[in-house]
């Protein structure tokens, strides 16, 4: 057990499969190696539940909230007294029955195995790159989210929720970080080209402009032979500086100490948020 006074957050890295048995027992193996080294909460990546090869496979796989694997995941927190962040789970939707669409859902739950949030990932990756051979339509099974949700009060503070693609609007941070966020989370599946291109500076710049720190669990290498991530699950501070990163060779964990006070002194010494014009300034400039 770590000698920290501080609290200590494990940022994970997997490789899941369409395989959901062999990703929840590599994803517990994680969870176990956290609580033993003194962890109180354990980020995990979108699709930790699994990935699916095709369309019809990741609309067959998925379950609602109340499945098999939430409730495993609920069981397992419970039994290890500690919080964990489910970065990007396949739940079916609403009207399943009628429209076999999904929601890709962060779900938060306490070291009592009590769901505490669910936030619904609301912008969806539809792009198309065809010279970096990158072409994915999440809309296409997919339902966006109706809304963000509050920050969640955790033992490492309070913690707001976002989803993988979400990273790229600052609009979404800013929104968090203006209702309470201490830590924002970027649960990820990024493919190889724009994890390289884009993926550290924009967990940076996110840091940067809220002054929180950011967690970003992140799925790395080849889930099957259709998709590859490109791993680098990064720990970033309120001033920017990279804490922890997994790498892009294998899963892991890298342990971070959440020192709430970087975030206090970080706001004070630099009070962006306070230099911050009201929302009509910034829509001042004319229609075009």
């Amino acid at each position: 057990m770590s000698g920290s006074l501080r609290p200590l957050a494990a940022v994970c890295q997997v490789t899941a499969t369409p395989d959901k048995e062999a990703n929840f027992s590599a994803c517990k193996q994680l969870v176990e190696e956290a609580k033993q080294r003194g962890a109180s909460m354990v980020f995990l990546p979108e699709g930790f539940d699994y990935i699916g090869s095709s369309r019809e496979e990741t609309l067959a796989l998925s379950e609602s909230l109340a499945g098999d694997t939430i409730s495993r995941y609920t069981q397992l927190a419970r039994k290890l007294e500690l919080w964990l962040s489910l970065g990007g789970f396949h739940e079916r939707g609403h009207d399943w029955e009628a429209d076999r669409r999904i929601y890709n859902s962060h779900v938060i739950i306490n070291d009592r195995g009590d769901i505490v949030s669910v936030y619904r990932k609301s912008h969806l990756f539809d792009v198309e790159l065809p010279e970096k051979g990158v072409s994915l339509k999440e809309s296409a099974f997919t339902i966006p989210g109706p809304s963000l949700v509050a920050p969640v009060q955790t033992p490492i503070g309070k913690v707001g929720l976002g989803i993988c693609y979400d990273l790229r609007f600052p609009e979404l941070s800013v929104a968090l970080q203006r209702h309470g966020a201490e830590i924002l989370t970027y649960p990820s599946a990024f493919t190889v080209a724009t994890g390289a291109a884009h993926w550290e500076v924009l967990l940076r710049a996110r840091a940067i402009e809220t002054q929180c720190f950011v967690l970003a669990a992140a799925q790395v290498g080849r889930h099957h032979e259709k998709r590859s991530s490109y791993g680098h699950a990064l720990a970033v501070d309120p001033w920017g500086e990279v804490l922890g990163d997994c790498g892009e060779e294998k899963p892991g964990l890298v342990l971070v100490e959440v020192d709430l006070g970087k975030v206090r002194s970080t706001r004070r010494n630099m009070p962006v948020q306070q230099h911050r014009r009201d929302d009509a300034f910034y829509r001042s400039l004319p229609q075009t």
